[in-house]
């Protein structure tokens, strides 16, 4: 038998007030466009920006610890890797001590467009923390680091 009924518009309203996962996701975005803004004189998107940075390590970095720290899986960010490669802004070579793996690097040039980058992220994220109380940004970064967690992991 068909079910006929619908939730009511009260429902919707309650949703839309309390769930998390979209006033994160609206926070995100919003987010996202300001830093996109930010960083597009560089033709550099909030997301590479980001992807540049987790590779700004003494060592070139695996795919899979890449992957993880930015929440991605590994085709989405060979995805993301193929601008960058090609601008050659990054390398991407195979593990020597694991021929299934692979190593990310930041080139030179990814190198010099992190560091024309990071004032211009600086400067936002200063304007964007500015009208938070003392401490609230950093609370705020803890709870999202909790919401980042896989719940399997959380003790």
């Amino acid at each position: 038998m068909a079910r006929n009924e619908k939730l009511p518009f009260e429902t919707t309203l309650m949703v839309r007030d309390c769930c998390l996962c979209l006033h994160i996701q609206r926070a995100a975005r919003n987010l996202a466009r300001i830093f996109d803004d930010v960083l597009r004189p560089l033709d550099l998107t909030n997301g590479q920006f980001s992807l540049l940075m987790s590779l700004n390590r003494p060592k070139p970095a695996a795919m899979k610890s890449v992957a993880s720290l930015l929440a991605m899986d590994r085709t989405t960010l060979t995805a993301a890797l193929k601008p960058l490669e090609r601008r050659g802004l990054v390398t991407i070579v195979q593990d020597p001590d694991d021929k299934r793996s692979r190593l990310l690097e930041l080139t030179p040039a990814g190198h010099r467009l992190l560091t024309d980058a990071f004032p211009l992220w600086q400067q936002a994220h200063a304007e964007i923390e500015q009208p938070f109380a003392a401490g609230e940004v950093d609370v705020l970064r803890d709870q999202l680091r909790l919401l980042s967690e896989d719940p399997a992991t959380r003790g």
